[in-house]
Formats: structure tokens, sequence, C-alpha cells
């Protein structure tokens, strides 16, 4: 009889417990050794482990779908269950679509995100960086989260058009993009949740149809005249865009927020590898690809099983969810050599699954990376030294889902 791959562990919630959600690595390389697909309790939702077995299940659409069907939460009595998602455009679009709408929805937005937009965007980006961290200097250091997360909501407002009078709103909506993925969220914020989520609904709604009733020639945003062309020709359903736009505008902000946030991080928390990248400021990207590997923004995406299948040995039922843990993967040893060190050296240091795989592959990855090394850049040019505020130590957003910083509290010396 063939060996079926043991429980989670023996506490099954401890996938929700403060300690793994700061510091995950140890429990996801656990995993690895023990038990590469790994059930989650009785909540029908399997932790994918290993780069080898992410990339199989991606490869089997037939098997797997992309579709948002539902998400793993702790239950009131502190156990692992499931919370069903109902069927929307919001649970289906862009990285929860499957084929052939999945191709249909990045052919809508994939001119605004291609590498020649976002060339065009980097003097924009670099300045936008360039005044924040300037102001936060200025007022003395401290927090630098809303730094991390002004400039990728600025940039979400460029890219649909909106007005940047609404920044502040924009920021608040864009970071609660995972929420829903968190796994944790309390009764409380649940009802708070879906009042910010009717509001941005309402919002994003509101400016989709002033684009759809401008003339073209006036049409000056990339992406939401690009989305309403697309209705008019009939290539996507309104609740198709409305549901792209809403995506967008959490995972472009949420995501890219919290890679920043990260980034500085680490730039605080070792200052020869500052000094080295100021040092050697063209090894910047090589830094923003380790931070990528080792603490991807989103550590998992959701995979739905279509039909009773079998997965490395193990017997999975239609209607189970996967968890295809990236921040897993990324830490493979049979893939990369000395896998928890941050090397700028690194071979192919582009080969992770950071920004995902394949036919779902980040659509912003070249944005996010720009915004990410002109906050990086700029702060490394401005600064002589960088580190974090004594006795203020760093929050991470309470999230099974998401690995973003909500307080990072550094202390810096100006360069002269």
């Amino acid at each position: 009889m063939e060996r079926r791959a043991p429980a989670y562990s023996e506490r099954d919630a401890e996938i929700f417990d403060d300690a793994h959600i700061a510091e995950p690595a140890a429990l996801f390389a656990r995993l690895r050794h023990t038990a590469p697909l790994s059930r989650i309790g009785q909540s029908g939702v399997h932790a994918v482990t290993t780069r080898e077995l992410i990339l199989e299940v991606l490869s089997r659409e037939e098997d797997f779908s992309a579709n948002l069907t539902g998400v793993l939460v702790r239950g009131e009595d502190g156990s692992p269950s499931t919370l069903s998602l109902p069927p929307g455009e919001a649970t289906r679009v862009i990285a929860t679509a499957d084929e052939p709408h999945h191709r249909n929805h990045r052919a809508a937005v994939r001119h605004a995100f291609s590498p020649r937009a976002v060339a065009r965007l980097e003097a924009e980006v670099q300045m936008l960086a360039r005044d924040a961290v300037a102001r936060w200097l200025a007022q003395g250091g401290g927090d630098f989260i809303p730094i991390a997360e002004r400039l990728p909501a600025a940039l979400v407002g460029i890219f649909l058009g909106l007005p940047p009078t609404d920044l502040e709103h924009h920021r608040r909506w864009a970071m609660m993009g995972g929420d829903i993925l968190a796994g944790v969220i309390e009764a409380a914020d649940m009802g708070r949740l879906a009042r910010e989520s009717a509001a941005m609904h309402d919002y994003l709604e509101d400016r989709f149809s002033h684009a759809a009733s401008e003339d073209h020639e006036h049409r000056s945003a990339p992406l939401l005249p690009s989305l309403a062309a697309s209705v008019e020709r009939g290539s996507l359903s309104r609740e198709e865009a409305l549901g792209i736009i809403t995506v967008l505008f959490g995972a472009g902000g949420e995501s890219t927020a919290a890679l920043i946030g990260t980034a500085v991080q680490r730039l605080a928390a070792d200052a020869a590898l500052a000094s080295e990248l100021r040092e050697r400021p063209l090894a910047l990207p090589a830094f923003i690809e380790e931070v990528i590997r080792l603490d991807p923004p989103f550590k998992f995406h959701y995979r739905s099983v279509r039909r009773k299948c079998r997965l490395a040995g193990y017997d999975v039922r239609e209607g189970d969810r996967l968890m295809l843990i990236w921040a897993s993967a990324n830490r493979d040893e049979s893939h990369f050599y000395d896998p928890d060190r941050l090397r700028l050296d690194r071979p192919h240091g582009r080969d992770h699954l950071g920004f995902g795989r394949g036919a779902h592959f980040c659509v912003g990855v070249h944005l996010a990376r720009l915004e990410a090394a002109a906050v990086c850049s700029e702060l490394l040019a401005r600064t002589s030294s960088l580190e974090p505020m004594p006795g203020d130590p760093l929050a991470w957003a309470p999230s099974i889902f998401v690995r973003r910083l909500t307080r990072l509290a550094l202390r810096a010396e100006p360069a002269l």
C-alpha cells in the first residue's frame, strides 16, 4: 500500500502561530523534508512545499484550477477550516483565471506593464522615490512603512488614471488586498473589510464609468480606458473589467509595498551589505531578486482541485485546495545552493518563484522591480548609515498569505 503524506503536524493550527507568521522559513523547511504535500488538519487544504511538486501542479491545469474557490482560515476553536468564496469576477480574473479567460485578461492589460511602458515611467518613479526619501530624512527618520506604501499606491493611481488627491484612500485600499487570504482575521475586522471593500468597489466602478464615457482621443490613462475599450469591443465583460481593476489595485499596491519594506529592512539589518551596495550600485538588481526569493511578498497562491486525482502519491479530492508555497520553493535545497543566504553573486538570480511561474507569471513584475530599486537606490545614496531604531521592534502583518511589514522604525545618518 502506497504511503500517504503525513498530516501537517502534531499541532494542525501551527501555521497560524505568530512566530511562524513572522519567520516561516523553518516551518517550510521542515515540511519540505518530511511532507512535501501535507494536509492541514481537516480543512481540505494541502500545503505544497517543494519546487518540483509546485511546478508539477502548475503543469496540470486539467486537474488544478487557478480559480479562488475558498481560503484557509483559523476557526473559532483555533483549528484550521475553510472559508468558501462565492463565484465572482474577483475570484477568477488575472491570477485566479483559467484559460482561455486568463489569456484574454492578460492581453487587455499587458501593454500597460510591458518593459517599454514601464521604462517610460522610470524618471517619474525615481522622482517620487527621491522626494519621499528626502521627506523621511528631513523628519529625522522613524517608521519607513508609510514611504513603502505610498509609492506603490501612487503608481497604481497613475496607471489607472485616478485623482492623486485620493492617494490616502488608494493606499488604505491597496494594503487590504490580501486581508481575505490572511487566515487569521477577526470577526470585527471582517466587518470593516466588507465595508471598505464595498467603498472601494463603488469608487472604482464610478471611475471606470467615467473612463468608458470619455471620447477615445481624451483617454490618456493607460489602463482604465484600455479596459473600457475592451468592453466596447466585446473581448471583456464589464464585470471582468471591474474584477481586473480590483485585483490589480490590491496586488500592485500591497505586494510592492511588502517588497520595498522587506528590502529596506534587510539593508538596515546588514551594514556591510548596505555599504557594498553603495559602492557597487550595479549589484542592486541582484539584491532585489534575492529579497524576492527569500521573502516573496505573497507566500503562496491557491489552486483548487477540479477532479479526484493523485499528487505525490496522495489522493486529493475534487473541491480540495492546494497552497503553492513559493516562499518554501524559493529555499528548496535541491535547486538553490546556500538557499537561506542572500548572495549578490547567485547564478541565475531570477530563477525563483517569487513572481509565480508560467502563464500566471506576475504581469506587473517590471514595475515592481523598478519601484523597489528606486527606493533602495535613493535611500542608499542619501545616507551614510541606516539601522533599526533601538527598542522599536519590527511588526509583520498578521497574515499567513502576505509577508509585509507594518512597522519598520529606522534611524539614518544623512550622507554628506
